[in-house]
């Protein structure tokens, strides 16, 4: 029997049900979910579910019923992204990766070709349930071998996708097929380990969701987040898989601000986001404002509340993926981005001369001479060189920003913005927020400033550091 995720649900779980004892479930749950701190931490004793744990010759491929979207879990949002469609045949998830060339858009105006999987980069998001079995086909439309590695995930080792190491790569045109039960619930990730400086470099990454079969709580809104690092040079259409330092593009799901959907939310709503990091070669620190959120899961799993601690930035090491929640509680439109300065910056913000200070007297009347139209720019730093709308390279963007409401947002790269709002109807884009009257900086008024003693003409002032 084969049904769709959306269609014959119901007699799917029948079917898998006649063969799943009440005792083994029992068993299994029990396992999963009431494991003490130390379990968590996988230190102190064997995992549960590992070889050791149940004393058998490879992680436990027991499993229970498919879980279902809805029923069983808050399906995940990948803003600017996609997920995999799956079907259940005889009680188990199919999937099919395809990995392919990708013509892919990073931010109007700038396209690479890229290797992604099923005609996407990043790969669409894998979503399953704890303790379900998944069987994941992966075919090479590639002109290269490659393999898939799942990231972080509990399974037999001829599984795990380590090209030469634990199984032959799959060479052009081959399918080869992964299959394996979920014994831990959390955010997990999928990519290439075959020639990983070359085909991660290309785009081959993914998220891999796995929900708990009994969660604790529940979340309204639960956002998914991969972070990635390119260099594309100007005019060129192939990401430099060569490149070690000098990355020039820098995504949240493969799109680089002013390409970045939003992240929307009601206000009251709880909100996850889970944020991975596949970037060849830098960690982000991942920067929200208005909020103090608490880090709940790593890649190993989740945080015992009593260890989780409040942030307003989150740091996400390279191959490792952070989970933050919060209560969206304050309405309005909040930057949420890597705080490392140059990776909010765009492609042709990389290789600039330094020209902060540079009085640039007549040259540019000599120079226009020999280039009409020539304008000596960054003298007082880099937002002029978006906001002003000059021609750049073909298929390149300037290296920072897009229009906001007040003004120009002097931001590029890795950035987006939550959105929280009264009153939604649905979760599309709500446009700019409109700040309640006494609540939006604006321009000091002359009687303002006498009133309270401010003169802007005057001798700035500072108090010791120190008594």
């Amino acid at each position: 029997m084969s049904t769709r995720n959306s269609e014959e649900a119901g007699l799917s779980r029948r079917s898998l049900l006649a063969a799943s004892t009440g005792v083994a479930t029992a068993t299994l749950l029990a396992q999963g979910r009431n494991a003490s701190a130390a379990d968590v931490l996988g230190a102190a004793r064997p995992r549960a579910q590992s070889a050791a744990g149940m004393g058998k010759a490879s992680a436990n491929q027991r499993a229970m019923a498919p879980g279902l979207p809805q029923k069983d879990y808050t399906p995940v949002i990948v803003p600017n992204g996609s997920k995999l469609p799956w079907k259940i045949v005889d009680g188990v998830k199919v999937f099919h990766l395809v990995a392919e060339e990708v013509d892919h858009e990073f931010a109007p105006g700038l396209k690479a070709l890229c290797w992604g999987y099923n005609g996407r980069v990043h790969g669409p998001l894998i979503e399953a349930v704890e303790f379900d079995r998944v069987r994941i086909y992966v075919t090479n439309r590639l002109p290269a071998p490659t393999t898939a590695h799942w990231h972080g995930i509990l399974l037999p080792n001829g599984m795990d996708g380590v090209g030469g190491l634990n199984q032959k790569a799959i060479q052009p045109g081959e399918t080869f097929k992964y299959e394996f039960t979920l014994h831990q619930a959390g955010t997990g990730m999928y990519h290439s380990h075959h020639d990983e400086m070359t085909q991660i470099a290309l785009g081959m990454t993914g998220m891999f969701i796995v929900h708990p079969r009994r969660p604790t709580r529940r979340v309204d809104r639960d956002f998914a987040i991969m972070l990635h690092e390119w260099r594309i040079d100007a005019g060129s259409r192939r990401p430099n898989p060569n490149e070690m330092t000098e990355f020039n593009v820098l995504t949240m799901n493969a799109r680089a601000f002013p390409g970045t959907e939003p992240l929307v939310a009601k206000k009251g709503e709880r909100v996850r986001i889970r944020i991975g990091n596949l970037s060849p070669m830098d960690h982000h620190p991942i920067h929200l404002h208005g909020y103090q959120f608490r880090i709940t899961e790593t890649d190993g799993g989740q945080i015992p509340e009593a260890a989780q601690w409040p942030e307003t930035t989150v740091l996400v090491p390279v191959g490792s993926t952070r989970t933050v929640e919060f209560v969206a509680d304050e309405p309005g439109d909040w930057a949420m981005h890597c705080h490392m300065t140059h990776h909010v910056m765009n492609q042709m913000g990389h290789g600039f001369p330094n020209m902060i200070g540079v009085k640039p007297g007549t040259i540019d009347d000599k120079a226009r001479k020999l280039l009409p139209g020539y304008m000596t720019m960054g003298q007082t730093g880099m937002a002029e060189m978006g906001e002003m709308g000059m021609a750049v390279p073909k298929n390149s963007i300037p290296m920072v920003g897009g229009a906001g409401k007040h003004d120009y947002i002097t931001m590029g790269g890795m950035f987006t913005v939550l959105k929280v709002r009264d009153n939604l109807t649905s979760y599309k884009d709500p446009g700019w927020y409109d700040n309640p009257a006494g609540t939006l900086s604006i321009a000091a008024s002359a009687e303002e400033l006498r009133r309270d003693g401010i003169d802007p003409k005057g001798l700035a002032s500072a108090d010791p550091g120190t008594p």
